[in-house]
């Protein structure tokens, strides 16, 4: 089939490749002419504005967008001139599901569909595929089918959900369930992280802190005499561990090229897909401290607890004179 891919980033280019790579015909466009370039040279149908790129389209015609989830509407707006009733928009990016329930109302009058795309596999999509999870009217997807059959990683599995790829039911579905699993993502991430932190520690009886007012003694310190190498500890709970996953092999190979992780500064972005799970959880009444804690653990590293953190040490100091203790005098140096 021909699809239209508007977006060509990290994943949106490498989902084109994976396309065509099976025979499918993609016109893309991109506000980056040398992305575009890039794609035409292995075989794309370029296009230099969104007006060009909907007039290379074949009717019913199929746009993927794959773009932050800020510019969507405005994005959705612009296409949405070019097209015509029986037409298929798709937003294939980690959108609020509110917002594609909100497209649909202001859609209908066009006719023109539009399909929603929770879209899984990162940079590893184009050879293990992507896990997509849809939401949209019956019509459009049995149009987009071929599509999600080479997009998803495929395999001999009796059903769609099994070869990768799942209807969720109506537009917003499909983004709702994506916006679940990244937040279930940011949970697992979070146990991994705290996790190795703890095992990192556990040679922390070796370190000589002089006693103080302001430091609780490390109790039982010969019980803290381990030097775990955690690199190694994470390639073996690779194999055959109960908590073995793609994400642990992904931690490993991190873990094995710089294990102090010097090459990163710990500040975790989200991008918003944690906070619409809490707010759903918390609308909906449904209690989720796992996935919330580690959701306010990513603001923390980006510093926004430090007012806070500077607040209570005011407290500390105005009621009892406590003077902070940098980490390295807590840590004996």
């Amino acid at each position: 089939m021909q699809i239209g891919m508007i977006g060509l980033g990290r994943m949106g280019a490498n989902m084109v490749r994976r396309l065509m790579r099976d025979g499918h015909e993609c016109v893309v466009y991109d506000i980056d002419a040398d992305s575009v370039a890039a794609l035409v040279e292995e075989g794309a149908i370029g296009a230099e504005s969104m007006e060009e790129f909907a007039g290379k389209l074949e009717k019913p015609r199929t746009a993927w967008l794959m773009l932050p989830a800020a510019i969507v509407g405005e994005n959705v707006a612009t296409l949405s001139g070019f097209m015509e009733a029986g037409d298929i928009v798709v937003d294939g990016g980690n959108s609020y599901y509110r917002d594609a329930v909100d497209m649909v109302t202001r859609l209908k009058s066009t006719g023109i569909h539009f399909v929603d795309v929770g879209t899984s596999g990162g940079v590893w999509g184009l050879d293990r595929g992507y896990c997509l999870m849809i939401g949209g009217p019956d019509e459009a997807i049995e149009h987009l089918t071929p599509a999600f059959e080479t997009l998803a990683p495929g395999g001999d599995g009796a059903t769609p959900a099994e070869r990768g790829y799942l209807h969720c039911g109506p537009t917003g579905s499909g983004h709702l369930v994506k916006m679940v699993h990244n937040g279930i993502e940011y949970g697992v991430m979070a146990a991994y992280a705290e996790g190795m932190n703890v095992l990192k520690a556990a040679n922390a009886g070796k370190s000589d802190v002089e006693a103080n007012a302001e430091t609780t003694p490390l109790g039982n310190p010969e019980y803290y005499q381990f030097d775990i190498d955690v690199s190694q500890v994470a390639e073996v709970w690779r194999h055959g561990s109960v908590i073995g996953s793609w994400l642990l092999d992904l931690t490993a190979e991190a873990l094995k090229g710089d294990a102090e992780l010097e090459g990163f500064k710990g500040r975790v972005s989200d991008s918003g897909e944690g906070r619409w799970t809490v707010k759903a959880a918390i609308d909906t009444g449904v209690p989720v401290p796992v996935l919330s804690s580690a959701l306010f653990q990513r603001f923390s590293s980006r510093g926004e607890s430090e007012y806070a953190d500077r607040l209570l040490s005011a407290m500390r100091y105005a009621f009892g004179g406590h003077v902070e203790k940098s980490s390295a005098e807590k840590a004996g140096k």
